[in-house]
Order: structure tokens, then C-alpha cells, then sequence
């Protein structure tokens, strides 16, 4: 049960990545002030991107993304964050499961930042811009602009609007026609889900819980634009873009070192599933474990479908579009936690329900098949077969009380 609450917990913890858990210092309006009597004496700045490599926890596993502006003359060096949110608002966890939860562009101090990601052992890229002062200027007076309590908030979209997005979105704003992005995919097919998948390598737990619970939209053919809602695709779109047929990164170096050893995790979901297969296989099959037939029954019908309930709340009651469409549910029917608790009763309806659930599993097969949508098919095969062994059984059992029905009537 533990497993269960920490794994739907952990699916939150996804939808709102690429950030630090952590809500920065406010910026004062001496702060704002401060910047804007920079800009009027026309000092000289310096721009980077960082690019902070990914951790070990949950909430760290895509990286981040932010802005380093230095002015040279005074040596403010600030680092502008689009991905702080109040942990202490009253209603966080309703806006957190709901969708709803603003984000917003916040500073801090060049060197507070760097301590943070040495502290945690992420790793971070900086990429020198070599842009003219007055395009460079120009962000600084976007970004002080966006620094404003009218300005500074955003309704976080863990794909469409996140740091990473934000700092793109700069870009193509500012800087015009003039700018061009590197190539990244280099005509490679690439999808939400694929991208997501390959970030989450070494946390399997989460890549099964981030599969089962977002939807057909994630499947979607993607292309670079989209692609660096990613920190580390962002940091390969500015590798080889261009700003008036110049290169615009002039220089990469890493700015922190240390980077943490992501561990090597087995695959916990697929032995969990090959561990369930096996009962309910050695239920069905050896008689002395028959007498785990109606207990794993119960268990496996009353989950799946408890599961369904939550991928059904997830596509109707939230904003998480990510979880929209979700075809999982053909499988994993939220009414199979009414069907556990009558499942044992050998009646017409039984049958026609154990049809309709082995039709409903091959049409989300069908579904795989053809890339409507991608199901986590490695791990939840055995599960699947497991699920076809309780509809058999419950098909069979109906129909031979329907026999015996028949010849009592005769």
C-alpha cells in the first residue's frame, strides 16, 4: 500500500519537474530599481544559459534551466529563474493535483545558485552568448519586465510552459528574424513520451507511473521547437543557432562539476507484474494454491480498476492535458472495482462482462500497435496475461452455470 500512495504521489512530483523544490528570495523594488539605472547608463553586460544536469530525486530527474546576466562595470551577476513556485500557499495541494499551480520568474545571486547545485551534486553548463550589447539589453529589459507582480506568474504545463519553454521563448521575442535555432532532431522522429522516457532511465518506478498515467497526447510526432521543453534539448538548439548567420554561443565550459551517480535500478515494475503472473498462474494451475484463486481475484480487479479511477480523474478533473486521452483505461476499467466484489457469482451478466473486458484488452493492444498511443507493454504484459487468466475463468465459470441451469430446466 505504501508502494501504491508513494507511486501516485510521484506522478505529481512529474508533472510539475525541470525545477528545484524551493522557493527563491523575492526580488525587492530596490532590486528592480537597481536594474533599471543600470540599463540607463548603458553599462555592459554579458549573457549565459545554464543548464543544470539532472539528479537523483524525482523533482530533479529533467534538469533546469536559467539566465545569467553579468553587468561588468558594478559586477551584479544575477541569475533569472523561471521555475519557483510558493510552496506555502494554502491551497498548494489542491492547485498541485489539479493542475493549477502558478509558477513565476524570480532572482538570485549568481553565486547562491551555483552553492545550491554543488550542495546537490548537479551538474551545470554555461553557454556565453555573443550577442551585441543592445540585443542583450533588450532581454535584460524583457525579464525585468517580466520580473513585475503583474508579469511574473505563469500557469505551469510540464510540456507547453516551463523554464525551459520560457527561456526559448525569449529568443525568437526578442531577438527576430535574426535568430535561428540549431537543428536537434536532425529529421528523427521524436515524442513527448520518447523524450520523457530517455530521462528517466534510471528511475523506473517513475518512467512506469509517468506511462500508464498520461495520455495520447504525449504520442504525438514532435519537432524541434517542441522538443526543448527539456533543458537538455534547449542547451542543443543554442549549441548551433545562429544569430545574423553568426554562431551565437561563443563559449560552453561547466561552471560545477560535480555531478551525482545516478544508480542503476532494475526494472521493479516488470518483476512486480512477472511476480503477480506467477501467483495467478499457480493459483489456477497447482491445487494446493487454489485457495489463492478468489484472493488474487479480488486484489488484482479491485486494483486495476482503482487505478482506472485515477487515470479517469486524472483526463476529466484536472488541467493536466498531458493526461488527456487516456487509452490505458481500456485495460484498466475504473468499474472493475465494482466487479471484484461480484466477480465470484456465476451469472449471465458475468460473462457478458468477462467478453466485454477481454474485447476492451485487445482494443488497447490494437491501440499500441498502430501509435495511438504507447502503452508500457514491457511491463505491463505479464499483468495483462494475468488479467486474461481472471477473465477466462470468470467467462467459463459463467457459462457452465448457464449449463447447469439448462439441464436442471430440462
Amino acid at each position: 500500500m505504501h508502494r501504491f500512495f508513494s507511486f501516485y504521489f510521484a506522478i505529481f512530483l512529474i508533472l510539475t519537474s525541470t525545477t528545484l523544490f524551493a522557493k527563491e528570495e523575492e526580488p525587492t523594488l530596490s532590486d528592480l530599481t537597481e536594474d533599471a539605472s543600470l540599463l540607463e547608463n548603458n553599462t555592459e553586460y554579458s549573457m549565459s544559459i545554464l543548464t543544470c544536469g539532472k539528479g537523483s530525486e524525482l523533482y530533479a530527474s529533467f534538469g533546469h534551466t536559467a539566465i545569467r546576466i553579468q553587468e561588468k562595470n558594478s559586477g551584479l551577476d544575477r541569475v533569472y529563474n523561471y521555475g519557483v513556485f510558493n510552496f506555502s500557499d494554502s491551497k498548494f495541494y489542491q492547485k498541485f493535483t489539479l493542475g493549477k499551480l502558478d509558477y513565476y520568474l524570480d532572482t538570485s545571486s549568481y553565486d547562491n545558485f551555483i552553492n545550491e547545485y554543488e550542495y546537490y551534486e548537479r551538474q551545470v553548463k554555461e553557454q556565453q552568448l555573443d550577442l551585441p550589447q543592445a540585443e542583450i539589453e533588450s532581454v535584460v529589459n524583457f525579464l525585468n519586465n517580466n520580473l513585475l507582480p503583474e508579469n511574473k506568474y505563469y500557469r505551469y504545463d510540464f510540456t507547453e510552459d516551463n523554464c525551459a519553454t520560457r527561456v526559448r521563448d525569449i529568443f525568437p521575442e526578442v531577438l527576430g528574424i535574426n535568430f535561428l535555432w540549431g537543428e536537434i532532431l536532425n529529421n528523427k522522429r521524436a515524442s513527448y513520451r520518447h523524450a520523457i522516457n530517455l530521462e528517466l532511465g534510471h528511475n523506473p518506478w517513475a518512467r512506469f507511473g509517468i506511462n500508464l498515467l498520461l495520455g495520447s497526447t504525449v504520442d504525438k510526432t514532435i519537432d524541434d521547437d517542441q522538443i526543448m521543453f527539456l533543458p537538455i534539448y534547449l542547451e542543443e538548439g543554442l549549441k548551433n543557432a545562429k544569430y545574423r548567420m553568426e554562431p551565437l554561443v561563443k563559449e560552453t565550459k561547466i561552471v560545477q562539476d560535480k555531478q551525482e551517480t545516478l544508480p542503476l535500478r532494475i526494472n521493479g515494475p516488470l518483476w512486480m507484474n512477472i511476480g503477480i503472473l506467477l501467483l495467478t498462474a499457480l493459483s489456477f494451475h497447482v491445487r494446493i494454491f487454489s485457495y489463492l484463486k478468489p484472493i488474487i481475484r479480488f486484489l488484482l480487479l479491485f486494483s486495476v480498476g482503482a487505478l482506472g479511477c485515477i487515470m479517469l480523474f486524472m483526463w476529466i478533473f484536472t488541467n493536466h492535458e498531458q493526461c488527456a486521452a487516456n487509452y490505458n483505461i481500456l485495460w484498466a476499467v475504473p468499474i472493475h472495482i465494482v466487479i471484484a466484489f461480484v466477480a465470484h457469482k456465476r451469472t449471465e451478466w458475468m460473462r457478458i462482462f468477462s467478453l466485454l473486458f477481454i474485447s476492451l484488452l485487445m482494443v488497447a493492444f490494437i491501440i499500441h500497435l498502430i501509435g495511438i498511443q504507447i502503452l508500457p507493454l514491457i511491463e505491463i504484459a505479464p499483468l495483462l496475461l494475468a488479467l486474461m487468466y481472471i477473465y477466462i475463468d470468470m467467462y467459463k465459470s459463467s457459462s457452465g452455470s448457464e449449463v447447469s441451469s439448462a439441464v436442471v430446466d430440462s
